[in-house]
């Protein structure tokens, strides 16, 4: 199967204050490798073909929070709960579960980052949509 991800390229107001967030998150999706640029952050992980895979973060004073999401999967709904903790000891802000959502089969949990980014940690059942 071909590749269908390679890095995000993802803008925060401040990355002073968004580095411990992402510190904490990004190691407990499986980013786990904390690669070291300037005015930069960028957490990476081996794909399944044995390419790397980022995540980054850098900073624009300007930037603006808007309805887009980024959703990352996890293998189970016990797995979307411990990641919960962690999201909410990270500092993550409004945060919406976990539970189950759009039927018995999509359970998941909603939060925003520390500029008001959004994401989602979500588990989905085999016919679940």
């Amino acid at each position: 199967m071909q590749r269908r991800y390679d890095h995000i390229d993802l803008r925060v107001r401040s990355l002073v204050e968004a580095r411990p967030f992402y510190a904490t998150l990004l190691p407990a999706l499986g980013f786990t490798r904390d690669v070291r640029i300037e005015q930069w952050l960028q957490f990476e992980a081996d794909g399944a073909d044995g390419a790397i895979e980022f995540f980054g973060v850098t900073e624009s004073l300007r930037h603006i929070a808007n309805e887009c999401r980024i959703a990352f999967w996890a293998e189970s709904p016990t797995e979307v709960d411990r990641l919960t903790e962690i999201i909410v000891q990270a500092g993550a802000r409004n945060v919406e579960g976990p539970g189950y959502h759009e039927g018995p089969g999509y359970y998941a949990v909603f939060f925003e980052d520390p500029s008001g980014n959004r994401f989602e940690i979500c588990h989905r059942t085999e016919g679940a949509r």
